[in-house]
């Protein structure tokens, strides 16, 4: 029995040493070794789907969510040698967001590579979202082609809001051939506060191409509350939308010397039929329009000066007779495009329109001094920096179509005219280029991290 008994002592303390020794060791583990499951480990552990992602974290995997897409990228001139870049991106995971997506826009010409901007976006879920990059110095050159590079988000996290949080009520535009300035009145639908809330206006054309762009911030937008927000460009851009809800004030150039009478013809012929052909051209335009008459032959005038009663300019264009005195005159295109210059950035523009000139002539410019084409050239050159959109008609077989397209502000505003029978078709492609079918589409988009949920 007495052996018996100090068998299980024995077993006793060194069950007892045992412990000791291991609770010892335990806590020395925990104390310097240990570390509990997290997010934040940069292990996949717990009940973790991926490395710190998936399960009871706040992360979702990479390997869940769709990869965000490029709908497209452009660049808009801001001056010469800056341009706006905007990007529209496509996040179709309805409650995937990312607080940081590394990008880089490139501008190209054909020489190559421009320049190249870096930065990080926000991306709120389940719809399309700008990214808008501005003043981009290119060094003079005119980028042809604008790529968007989009890099990995190393983070997504829930987010409650999209596109749907906030609600753009109204818009309107103004001075858009001066200072144009975008209003729209915004609401926040959402029960929290949103800060620094970056919003981008995008103006597209009918067909849905984008035009221009400009941003602005909210520093502070508080739930269910509503924001007058106001975007700005730097310089006119009537002439770049092209949509009937923007007027024109446009100034018809007419060739009034002799050689338009060179058919002797009753009625004489081109000139019946350009004063028939233009005064249509008067008749189809809008009421928020203005028009004005400028003729030349040896010297240039100012018949009609910019107004809206259009009625009144047909009717004169209609009464238009070439001076007998002018059989044996010259052509003096030159101040022709002045005289025009002059009246489309006087008082009585519209500074909601576009400035518009369409100027037709038969022959070269024969007038005022020694060069007569250089100074047409010149003051064509002057109207087009001035913001007026140059139209050009040639008439004739004889005319020389280099010199009318060396006029024009692109070569799709030159046109010949072999006939007189083309002078009216060629009015009303004009009078299509100027006002294209359908309004033109301003989208304004709100953009915000303020649903996004807590990281943890």
């Amino acid at each position: 029995m007495t052996r018996k008994w100090a068998f299980w002592r024995r077993v006793q303390y060194g069950t007892g040493i045992g412990t000791f020794f291991s609770l010892l060791l335990l806590g020395v583990y925990m104390g310097f070794f240990y570390s509990p499951a997290s997010c934040f480990d940069g292990r996949q552990n717990a009940d973790e789907r991926g490395v710190d992602c998936g399960g009871s974290c706040t992360r979702i995997c990479a390997a869940d969510v769709a990869a965000p897409t490029v709908n497209w990228a452009r660049s808009f001139m801001v001056t010469a040698s800056q341009y706006n870049a905007v990007a529209y991106i496509e996040n179709t995971n309805t409650l995937a967001a990312s607080p940081e997506i590394p990008y880089t826009f490139k501008l190209y010409d054909a020489d190559g590579l421009i320049a190249e901007r870096s930065g990080v976006t926000i991306l709120p879920p389940d719809s399309v979202y700008p990214i808008f990059a501005d003043r981009i110095d290119t060094n003079g050159r005119v980028p042809t082609q604008t790529i968007l590079e989009l890099g990995e988000a190393t983070i997504w996290i829930p987010a409650t809001g999209g596109r749907d949080q906030f609600l753009v009520n109204s818009r309107s535009l103004s001075g858009a051939d001066s200072r144009p300035r975008l209003t729209a009145n915004i609401s926040n639908n959402a029960l929290t506060a949103a800060r620094n809330v970056e919003v981008v206006a995008t103006i597209f054309d009918a067909r849905g191409n984008a035009l221009t762009a400009s941003r602005t911030f909210v520093d502070e937008f508080s739930p269910r509350s509503t924001k007058e927000v106001v975007f700005t460009w730097p310089g006119p851009i009537a002439k770049t939308i092209r949509s009937c809800e923007v007027p024109t004030d446009i100034v018809l150039g007419i060739d009034l010397s002799g050689s338009m009478n060179n058919d002797n013809d009753s009625p004489p012929e081109p000139i019946s039929a350009v004063i028939t052909a233009a005064r249509a051209f008067v008749e189809r335009l809008r009421s928020s329009d203005q028009s004005g008459i400028v003729t030349f032959a040896s010297e240039a005038v100012l018949v009609t000066p910019l107004t809206n009663d259009l009625l009144a300019v047909a009717t004169t264009v209609g009464e238009l007779r070439i001076d007998p005195a002018e059989e044996r005159g010259s052509t003096n295109t030159g101040d022709a495009i002045y005289r025009a210059t002059e009246e489309l950035t006087s008082s009585r523009h519209n500074d909601a329109a576009r400035k518009v000139l369409v100027i037709l002539t038969d022959g070269l410019a024969t007038a005022p001094n020694e060069n007569p084409s250089d100074y047409a050239l010149t003051a064509a050159a002057a109207a087009r920096a001035a913001g007026i959109d140059v139209y050009a008609i040639g008439l004739g077989v004889n005319v020389d179509m280099d010199f009318v397209q060396a006029l024009a502000s692109s070569p799709g505003q030159a046109f010949a005219a072999v006939s007189a029978r083309d002078v009216d078709r060629i009015y009303q492609n004009i009078t299509a280029d100027l006002c294209e079918d359908g309004a033109a589409v301003i989208e304004i988009i709100p953009k915000s991290n303020a649903n996004f949920s807590t990281i943890n």
